[in-house]
């Protein structure tokens, strides 16, 4: 049994069915939860006003925790960082506190990167990952979706390892496109003792040139977004590009982009040419189809922590259990 402290940085919880169900999951679960008493705070679009975010950060570094899990993503970090209490997150951490979030959340895991190296965890949010809608929850938030099944089972399984301390790596079947891109490299090491970092794209690029951005070297970058057209993504990994960022990490990852339309303009342009465009740039081979990002199948990674990466037959893997 983990004890996890719910809080909430960023935006608002809207969804308070979801945020209801995520808790009773986690305790199904046999968690013991506790709730920061601003978890369900309203300012504008935020969780509270600025003030009122950092003092839950605060609570929840200081909470002895073995998670602090965040409520929901949205935007809100990114203006706090000047003032966010650096030494007591990186404090918890080495304590023994696991951090998890993604989105938004990114701003902070990276953030720390440059201050205080420590690792955090990119995973689920509560609403979004432990409060997902089911059959059972009809009539509660947005009507009962038939669409929706639970919270994932890949998830919660990762989860669970997180708790429990058994976790060691994480896998997943790569697309034929990869295979190809890696000319045979299929059956070896990409990359050792590669710190992993990343996260979402936007919030990764938006931090680029600020005093919260970690200077990564023979790294391995994983990235995902929501909401963002081929040529943006292609757009923001330009700018990594021209920076000089990608070319000093021994493996770039891509995980889910999502909740994007193409249009007649595109005209066969797509987030596979996007990729193609990508690999041609770079020495470093590129992944694609890691399970995370704004999706329900989502794996744990640990943000800041030494990595291998290898490829056996069709399976890529990131292992970093045997490196700790």
């Amino acid at each position: 049994m983990a004890h996890v402290y719910v809080y909430s940085p960023s935006g608002a919880v809207r969804d308070r069915a979801a945020f209801r169900r995520g808790v009773r999951r986690l305790q199904a679960l046999g968690h013991d939860v506790e709730v920061d008493t601003a978890a369900l705070l309203s300012w504008q679009r935020f969780a509270g006003d600025d003030a009122t975010r950092l003092a839950a950060i605060g609570r929840a570094a200081a909470s002895g925790a073995d998670v602090t899990l965040i409520s929901r993503g949205g935007y809100g970090l990114s203006r706090l960082l000047p003032d966010l209490p650096w030494r007591a997150i990186a404090r918890a951490a080495e304590r023994g506190t696991h951090w998890v979030g993604f989105s938004d959340f990114t701003a902070l895991q990276l953030g720390l990167l440059a201050r205080h190296p420590a690792t955090t965890w990119a995973g689920p949010a509560l609403c979004e990952g432990f409060g997902a809608a089911d059959g059972t929850d009809a009539g509660e938030g947005h009507g009962g979706d038939a669409t929706t099944s639970g919270p994932d089972e890949i998830m919660l399984a990762c989860f669970e390892d997180l708790t429990s301390g058994s976790g060691e790596g994480t896998g997943w079947r790569l697309p034929a496109a990869d295979l190809k891109a890696l000319q045979g490299r299929h059956g070896g090491v990409l990359a050792d003792h590669g710190v992993l970092w990343g996260g979402n794209l936007a919030m990764v690029t938006s931090l680029l040139g600020t005093p919260w951005w970690p200077e990564i070297k023979g790294g391995v970058l994983f990235l995902e977004d929501v909401g963002e057209h081929p040529y943006r993504i292609e757009r923001m990994l330009t700018q990594l590009l021209h920076a000089g960022v990608l070319a000093r990490q021994k493996l770039i990852v891509l995980g889910r982009f999502t909740d994007y339309s193409l249009t007649p303009h595109d005209r066969g342009y797509s987030l596979a040419k996007v990729v193609d465009w990508l690999r041609a740039q770079l020495k470093a081979p590129v992944l694609t189809g890691l399970p995370f990002g704004h999706v329900p199948t989502k794996v744990l990674l640990p943000v800041g922590q030494p990595v291998q990466a290898l490829v056996e037959g069709r399976d890529a893997l990131l292992l970093w259990g045997h490196l700790h």
